[in-house]
Parts: structure tokens; sequence; C-alpha cells
């Protein structure tokens, strides 16, 4: 005995032992009750999904969610919200009545003056529903009817990195974790074969730069992190066996690997040691489904041309959306796709158009593919960027040409599929697109309503860390209840 006590002295310093023992000591009157060792997880798990017990909290409408995010901050003027009294308003100065003394970022504060720019592009109004939409957008518009627009979406960050941090984490600053992570650490997986949350890059979008901490665990159990789908060769980075080596012994190896962090778990109580036996195992499993899932080799023809032609190009935003519908029709709970270049400052009416026709085309796809499927009832879709933009003109102003500088005070997204009303539009804004003039959405509102249509309450799903209980939603947030079906 003291032999076995001396040995444990050894492997434990001080930090290691106050850092321990003040969850460790609770834990051995727990251990005695549950019979399950010094674990601080095991007995807080779904034995089925890995996800929390108790969870959901009330019957989901949504079992997976697909969110396209489409960095920079796409222009709601020249996309949805229509503003027809401003062609008559063309270069006028923008009221101070409007502006309300609004602080502007740095490439337009300089401006000597904010000249009023209506959109280029017709509008008309699509469907039985009637939603104004812009022609860049006709095959968003076949699916209208399918839509749930949010008009009256505020942030709190003007500029690009932590509006987006702001949208994906619930906070501004870096390190919290994001919202599939959340989803992942409360609801667990429906298929053990792929992870529960993953990302796909348009490549060779350009715009502003995307961390992989936009996808991470933060302070949750590292395996909830996203796991980014790449184009090429690998799709998942180290994920297969180096040259001249079998699934046999990679078999053997993580056996014996799991047998020694096992042994290191047991000394140390590390949760940690867990999460990375986790990720091995999920690694292991994933060397058979992740060639399986990115084999388009089975898709027929009407579907690459429902998706377009750049389908069949690996890594573009419409192979992106293929690949998702494929990963959702395996029960992939969260996929989210960002694609880049919004960030139109100068020369928007060109930059937009061929954003909209690189996205256009294959995201009304996806709806109609995840409809044909009968995957849409149960399949939530989002669409949106971290912002939106200004109705003046930043940079030189023609009939021709202008550009839009960020605007964080309203700016529209749009939702579809499992549990939102079709064909319906939320909110509303000024003549200016400037204000929000009725039922504001703020982004706490916004995840508060996607936990809810997963069938959790984003109060009640918290972690503690460093003393004190954290959510997504922070201290904030309500459900938009009048946009559910």
């Amino acid at each position: 005995m003291k032999k076995e006590l001396d040995q444990t002295f050894r492997n434990i310093n001080r930090r290691k032992f106050l850092t321990q023992t003040s969850l460790g000591l609770g834990g051995f009157a727990l251990s005695g009750l549950l019979n399950n060792g010094l674990s601080q997880t095991n007995y807080l798990l779904n034995p089925v999904s890995g996800g929390l017990s108790g969870l959901p909290h009330y019957l989901p409408k949504a079992k997976r969610i697909v969110y396209l995010f489409m960095s920079g901050g796409p222009s709601q003027l020249d996309l949805f919200d229509y503003k027809p009294k401003l062609k008559e308003m063309l270069g006028e100065e923008l009221p101070d009545s409007i502006r309300k003394g609004q602080r502007l970022t740095g490439m337009s504060a300089g401006q000597s003056a904010l000249p009023i720019t209506p959109s280029l592009f017709e509008f008309k109004q699509r469907g039985d529903s009637g939603s104004w939409v812009s022609e860049l957008l006709p095959y968003t518009s076949e699916v209208v009817d399918d839509l749930c627009f949010i008009k009256s979406m505020h942030t709190e960050a003007i500029n690009h990195d932590p509006a987006i941090t702001f949208f994906q984490s619930g906070h501004q600053i870096a390190g919290r974790p994001s919202m599939g992570a959340w989803i992942s650490y409360g609801l667990g997986s429906d298929n053990n074969n792929l992870p529960t949350f993953i990302v796909l890059v348009s490549k060779n979008a350009g715009g502003q730069p995307l961390y992989a901490r936009l996808w991470g665990n933060g302070f949750l159990p590292s395996h909830h992190q996203g796991v980014q789908f790449r184009s090429g060769k690998d799709p998942v980075l180290y994920l297969n066996n180096p040259e001249g080596y079998d699934t046999a012994s990679r078999r053997s190896m993580l056996d014996h690997l799991n047998e020694l962090n096992k042994l290191q778990a047991d000394t140390y109580n590390d949760p940690e040691i867990v999460n990375r036996i986790q990720q091995y195992e999920m690694a292991f499993r994933m060397q058979t489904s992740v060639p399986e899932v990115t084999d388009f080799s089975d898709e027929p023809d009407y579907i690459y041309d429902l998706y377009g032609s750049d389908s069949r190009d690996p890594g573009t935003f419409a192979a992106n959306c293929l690949m998702a519908r494929r990963l959702l029709e395996r029960d992939v709970k969260f996929v989210q796709l960002y694609h880049q270049g919004w960030d139109q400052h100068l020369n928007l009416p060109g930059g937009i158009r061929n954003q909209c026709k690189n996205t256009d085309q294959a995201t009304a796809a996806l709806i109609k593919d995840l409809k044909e499927r009968g995957l849409l009832d149960e399949t939530l879709i989002i669409w949106g960027g971290e912002f939106g933009r200004t109705v003046y003109s930043q940079g030189k102003l023609t009939k021709e040409n202008y550009g839009r500088d960020h605007h964080p005070r309203c700016f529209t997204m749009w939702m579809a599929g499992a549990g939102v009303k079709k064909g319906f539009t939320y909110g509303a804004t000024d003549d200016f697109s400037y204000n929000i003039v009725k039922d504001p959405v703020h982004v706490h509102d916004f995840q508060a309503t996607l936990l809810h249509l997963m069938g959790i309450d984003h109060e009640r799903l918290t972690f503690k860390h460093q003393g004190r209980r954290y959510r997504l939603t922070d201290v904030h947030g309500h459900v938009v209840k009048p946009i559910l079906a």
C-alpha cells in the first residue's frame, strides 16, 4: 500500500493536487453513490446519443441544421429589402434624423458626404407570398414560398471579426464555444461514424479571413469542435493511414494506446484524456465513413444539373451544398457552409452579381433536393451574414457603380424547413433600410430560436467554466415565437 501511495504522490504535483481535489473530494463521495469511479461526466450523459441526459428539453421540430453563412455581410438593399422611394433620392445626403449619430467604420467616417444610394437592380414580388426578391436571385425566387424572412436582424459589432465571432459563439471576443459545438455537447450524435458538427468552406472565394476558432469548442470538451471537410485527396487532414500501414495495424495501435490513456485517466482524472480517446476512435471509424460520403459517383446527372455545373468541382459552394445534403442524409446534426466574398465596399454591383451567380442556384437546389427526399420538414436551413450594408455609398457614387459600408443596425436573414413558417416575412425597416421600425431580432434572439427548434431551452443549456455558468446566448435572448410554424 505504501509503495502505491508513494507512486501516486510522485505523479501528482502541488498544482495538480489543488486543481483536482476541488472536484475530486466531491467525486470520492459521488463515486460511492454512483459506483462510477471518478468520472465527472459519465453520469450526465445520454448513453444512446452521447449528449446530456434530459435533452432535448422538449420535442424538437428540427432534427438537423445546415447553416449557409455568407461571410462579409450581404447587402440587404440589393437582395431582399426593397426600398423604391430611394430611386428619387439618388445622391442626396443621408438625413441626420435617420442616422441618429450612429458610429461609422473608419472606412467611411472620413467621407465629406454620405450620399443615398438606391439599388441598381430590379425587384419583383415572387411566389404566392409576394415576397420582394432582387433580379440577382432568380433561383431563390423559385423557392421563395418556402422561406421565412427576418428583415429586422441587428447586431452589436460593426467590424467583421467580432461580428462573425458574435454570430458563431454569442460573444464578440474569441474563446467561447461555437453554436455547433453547443448543439453537439447538448444533443450528441445520431451517427456514430461521422462527427456531429461538420464545416465546409468554399474554395477560392476570397474576402475576409476565417479562423478555425469560429467552429471551435471553446471551453467545452474538445470532441465537440467542428471538423472541417476539405476538397482534394484528403477531405479530413491526417485521417488516412500512412503508406504501408493497414487498418489492422491501426486498430492494434489504438487498442494499446487506449490502454495507456485509460491508465493516465485513472491516475490524473483528467476528462480531456477521455475526450482524446473518443477522438481517436471517431477518426478510426471515419476512415470508412468519410470515403463513402465524399464519393459522389452515385449521384445522377440530374442532381448535378439541379445544383449547377460547379457542383462537379469539389470545394465550390455548389459542391459543398451537395456534400451538405449527403451529410444531412446520414444524420449529421449540424453542417455549416462558409462562403466568403460578400464584403463589397467598392464596385458592389459587379461583386454582388458574381457572388449571387456562385451561390444562388445551389442554395435553391439544396432546398428543392431536401424537399424531394422528404428531409426538409426535419431540417432547418439558415442563410445570412454577420451584418448588412449601408444605404449610403462608400467611395465615389455614379449611376452605374457604388459601394456600401458595414451596417449592424438592420439586415436580412432567412430560414427554411423544420419548424418555421413558409412564405412569411417578419420585421420591417424604415424607408432607408437604416433603422428597424417593427419587431427587432437580436443575434441572441436568433440563437435562442435556433436552439428552441432543436428542442433546447437556451437558458438551461449551460456549462460551468471558471466559476460561472455560460450559455450560447450569454444572459440575453428570447425565442422569436411569431416565426414558428
